[in-house]
């Protein structure tokens, strides 16, 4: 066997067959291992049957995102071949079962009935006959197997690896013309984790303490992530009867001194956005991710998209300050989610985090995060000077008001959701409300101070710029890495946070490059026209995407020359 740099697995079938176990197992030994991996998960909307795939693409350095291609296709259905035949590389093999046979394709026909006692097993045995392709060493997926099952007996332990070993031999006995994948560049000290799971895990080393939600895929990962780790962390988590319950707990929660965040995805937040202008007015912090899907309405449940960045900009009614931060990667997932958190708090005012399902459910590789690296969330305070003369809502420069928790001091804190005096009672004072007002949304500045500029992947002079936000990352940094490989230059400029924007920092980035083009995940161009709006720049070329599958570069380049571009 040869060696293969970059591999695409897709392993597809009903829901129920287990393709998700074989996927995650596999996956997790190659991350183990010391390999990069880039997951897609692809199902429908239903507990058994329909046609889902578990895709995982593997390279021994680095790999940014999915791929088209398809060079190992594992059918665990009769309709996997048939609807994924015209997506092999000219060398996949198909694996399937020996009772299906392969219809012509290139591959193996697996003998699962020999080699499994039961159809139980058959799972194990896929796994075995992978690992002999990739050449991987059996000991990854040997000791993954130890743990699963550990708690079910050594008996069943054993007859498990008794068909991955069979398998595996099996498999070097067919002589199959598949090339290895060489050895990893770097050591195997990587987490596999998904989107959700370091949002989760950003959030609580920020000291989230209260999570509140309503179950909306796929939203509910991050607070199922939390709910993992409740226990040892002394998180409270509770399922609200809806969501508009979910957001007026966080806020109260929020009041009384927790740090609280909420997650759900864009049906479910549509209902929480009076609370979230229940929360601007009483200055209370909150963080709410937003896990996008297509719509309107229920959309495409399982699938992805970019579209509800204009809902989250402008949810809420009456005008308030807030920002929005757009993870690409899994170290963004974790940092601006810590950040979103301290952004909430230090100036009390919902703050945002918009994810989609594909980098939600997209299982990458990474190195543990550092957690003595990351700054110290601002905190209320523990008293004041002049507790019987406190404030709550102060009238400051910054607009940001000395916040002090109820029944910790001394102090009255007063709240209401009525336009209000500085020290929080209700008012019908109009000088009041333009100066409370005016207050208010002095934290806007403040926010935009402490934004993020966009990142900038190579040298814009002259260059073809892909500009892009949150998950589309990948797929935008290799699509310019194969332009410039065919002699054109290109680079990305991608936004993680989306509001507010800080023009000075690209601006000129923009004006100079040779030609802007946007990239985003749905079919008005949202941030396009934001934008625009913001700084009069009109690029000259958008590609979208709004069918419910995520970016590759494939498809980029494809609608760049369908384009002209």
């Amino acid at each position: 066997m040869g060696a293969a740099s970059s591999v695409s697995i897709v392993i597809g079938g009903e829901a129920g067959q287990g393709l998700v176990t074989v996927g995650e197992f596999l996956a997790r030994a190659l991350t183990r291992a010391g390999y990069a991996i880039v997951v897609t998960q692809d199902y429908q909307s239903r507990i058994r049957g329909g046609h889902n795939t578990f895709a995982i693409r593997v390279d021994p350095q680095r790999v940014e995102a999915p791929t088209e291609a398809i060079d190992l296709l594992v059918a665990l259905s009769a309709d996997t071949l048939a609807l994924h035949r015209s997506q092999l590389s000219p060398r996949a093999l198909v694996l399937a079962d020996a009772a299906a046979g392969l219809d012509g394709a290139p591959g193996l026909a697996i003998p699962y009935k020999t080699l499994c006692p039961k159809p139980l097993y058959e799972n194990t045995a896929a796994l075995g006959v992978l690992g002999a392709l990739l050449c991987l060493d059996p000991a990854w997926i040997t000791g993954l197997v130890r743990e699963k099952f550990a708690s079910k007996g050594e008996a069943v332990v054993a007859a498990n690896l008794a068909v991955f070993a069979a398998a595996m031999d099996w498999t070097v006995a067919q002589e199959a013309a598949f090339t290895c994948l060489p050895p990893p560049a770097r050591p195997g000290n990587h987490l596999m984790l998904h989107g959700n799971e370091a949002i989760a895990l950003g959030a609580l080393a920020a000291g989230v303490n209260f999570c509140s939600f309503y179950p909306m895929t796929p939203g509910t990962s991050v607070i199922q992530t939390i709910i993992d780790h409740a226990d040892a962390l002394g998180v409270v988590v509770e399922q609200a009867e809806d969501e508009i319950a979910a957001v007026v707990m966080a806020v109260g929660a929020a009041y009384a001194g927790a740090r609280s965040l909420v997650s759900t995805s864009g049906g479910g937040f549509a209902l929480m956005v009076e609370g979230v202008s229940l929360a601007a007015m009483v200055e209370t912090p909150v963080t709410i991710v937003v896990a996008q899907r297509p719509g309107p309405a229920t959309g495409l449940p399982t699938r992805t998209e970019q579209a509800d960045l204009d809902l989250v900009l402008y949810a809420g009614h009456g005008e308030f300050p807030r920002a929005i931060f757009a993870p690409g990667n899994l170290s963004q997932c974790f940092h601006l989610a810590h950040r979103a958190v301290d952004a909430a708090e230090r100036f009390q005012t919902p703050v945002f985090i918009l994810t989609d399902q594909f980098l939600a459910d997209s299982f990458r590789d990474t190195v543990p995060f550092d957690l003595a690296g990351l700054p110290l969330v601002v905190r209320p305070l523990a008293a004041v000077d002049d507790p019987a003369g406190y404030q709550r809502y102060a009238v400051t420069p910054s607009g940001v008001s000395p916040r002090l928790l109820p029944g910790f001091t001394e102090a009255t804190v007063v709240l209401d959701s009525d336009e209000h005096t500085p020290d929080g009672h209700l008012t019908e004072d109009l000088a009041v409300r333009v100066t409370m007002q005016d207050k208010r949304m002095r934290k806007l500045g403040g926010l935009t101070q402490a934004a993020l500029p966009p990142d900038l992947y190579g040298d814009p002079a002259g260059a073809m710029l892909l500009t892009c936000w949150g998950s589309t990352l990948g797929a935008a940094l290799e699509a310019a890495e194969s332009l410039r490989e065919q002699g054109e230059a290109a680079c990305v400029l991608h936004f993680s946070q989306v509001w507010p924007l800080t023009p000075d920092t690209f601006v000129p980035v923009l004006a100079a490059a040779r030609r802007t083009v946007m990239v985003e995940g749905n079919f008005a161009g949202q941030l396009a026209k934001l934008i625009r709006r913001e700084t009069g720049h009109v690029f000259d070329a958008r590609v979208s995407r709004y069918d419910g599958l995520p970016f590759t570069a494939t498809y980029i380049l494809d609608k760049l020359r369908e384009a002209g571009q």
